[in-house]
């Protein structure tokens, strides 16, 4: 194993599994910590990737799965590991980004990092430490109403310091456009300044691509995974990697289609407006109904066993932010988000169960829960529906095929287009 990653979502997983794959490394998604006694198998792909539930877990609990995982993929000989997290930064003054990242320094006993959620191909720029949505400041975009990591500081120095023992630097616009030879020195000169982590800047494709040729060596890179776009090359250029081909197309297995969304992101209520507008099948799920007990997943399964067999069904819970503060006002953020996870969850199993082995699941606690319920231990990677999502097909466990999407990513047709890479 060249690369080992650990991403502290499923849908985040994913998305660097695909950048992974695309560059040409041999790629498989874990999901959960890995065990032990899988290092062999782990051992024979260029990459792998471990997808944990852990962007919201208490911060000791984050740095322990993550430990974990990192022990293993350095057994099965991984050179350089990746902690990868949300391109828009999703954390709380806790953590876990910098509680994590500081851990694994240690285990690796490096001094240094970069951090970089920069992910320009879906509107994810850093400037001067600021994060930008598109044209909007990070504090100032819909992720000012994350119901649970809600972001309002686009400075992500201070942001990052806020949840971090070591100091946090800086290397800007100045330096990183420099090219990768001006990039390694500004970051060596941070190291040599104190910083244990270091925001870079980033705004184009091809700034991810010399942040990636600078960081080659490094023990540790950290960030979302526009930056990962850079690896591959540093293991081709050393002889180590023979790039694979990327496919095109999936071979799913067959059986119907379903839509789970529980993302209440503004790209996400765009995508099932424009499934509504074209007629696609669709139920809502009304979060206080739910939590009265007034919703239940057979209920649902056997609506969606009702519809066109031809057709995609959407079942979705994805309020406005306005809906979404009255509902945890009234029973609490943690519980209402518990609920409908657990829904989608036991929907998910039953809907498979039912024949539909095409999945598409909106939202990265949505598409964790989903894909613990199915029970599926790992996934194959397959063709990129849009910037950072693309078909997978589980490996081992229930055989479906499944897209899982973060609630940010993927053009307002999203849902309509995605099926057609199937065959």
């Amino acid at each position: 194993m060249l690369l080992g990653a650990i991403a502290d979502d499923l849908t985040g997983a994913t998305d660097l599994a695909l950048m992974l794959s695309r560059g040409g490394m041999r790629t498989i998604q874990v999901i959960g910590v890995p065990r032990a006694e899988d290092v062999h198998v782990l051992s024979q792909h260029d990459a792998v990737v471990v997808a944990l539930k852990s962007r919201t877990a208490p911060p000791q609990q984050a740095v322990t799965q993550s430990l974990a995982s990192a022990d293993v993929l350095r057994e099965a000989g991984a050179h350089q590991l990746f902690f990868k997290y949300c391109s828009t930064f999703d954390s709380t003054d806790n953590g876990n980004i910098g509680p994590v990242t500081e851990a694994l320094l240690a285990f690796l006993q490096t001094s240094m990092t970069l951090a970089c959620p920069a992910f320009p191909a879906n509107g994810r720029s850093v400037y001067q430490g600021h994060l930008f949505v598109g044209d909007t400041p990070l504090a100032e975009s819909p992720m000012r109403n994350h119901p649970l990591t809600p972001m309002r500081d686009s400075n992500l120095v201070r942001v990052l310091q806020r949840q971090s023992e070591g100091s946090v630097g800086l290397v800007s616009y100045t330096s990183i456009d420099a090219g990768p030879v001006v990039i390694r020195k500004a970051l060596m000169e941070a190291a040599a300044a104190g910083h244990l982590q270091v925001i870079v800047d980033a705004l184009s494709d091809r700034h991810l691509l010399d942040i990636g040729q600078a960081a080659d060596g490094m023990p540790l890179i950290t960030g979302g995974s526009g930056v990962a776009m850079g690896l591959p090359a540093n293991f081709i250029r050393a002889g180590l990697l023979h790039p694979a081909k990327p496919s095109s197309k999936l071979d799913a297995p067959r059986g119907r289609r379903a839509i789970l969304s529980g993302s209440c992101s503004e790209a996400t209520r765009a995508q099932i407006g424009a499934a509504l507008e074209a007629g696609v099948p669709a139920r809502e799920i009304d979060a206080n109904a739910l939590i009265a007990g007034n919703v239940r997943a057979e209920d649902l399964r056997d609506w969606a066993l009702k519809q066109d067999s031809n057709r995609p069904v959407l079942i979705y819970s994805s309020a406005n932010p306005k809906i979404i503060a009255e509902v945890q006002e009234r029973h609490g953020r943690a519980e209402a988000g518990e609920a409908v996870e657990a829904l989608f969850a036991k929907l998910g199993a039953m809907l498979a169960d039912a024949g539909f082995t095409r999945l598409l699941v909106a939202g990265g606690e949505t598409s964790g829960a989903v894909v613990q319920s199915l029970n599926v231990p790992g996934l194959a990677i397959g063709p990129e529906i849009d910037p950072g999502v693309p078909w997978t097909r589980s490996s081992g466990g229930r055989d479906v095929a499944l897209a899982l999407k973060s609630g940010n990513f993927g053009a307002r047709d999203f849902f309509l287009k995605a099926w057609g890479l199937l065959q």
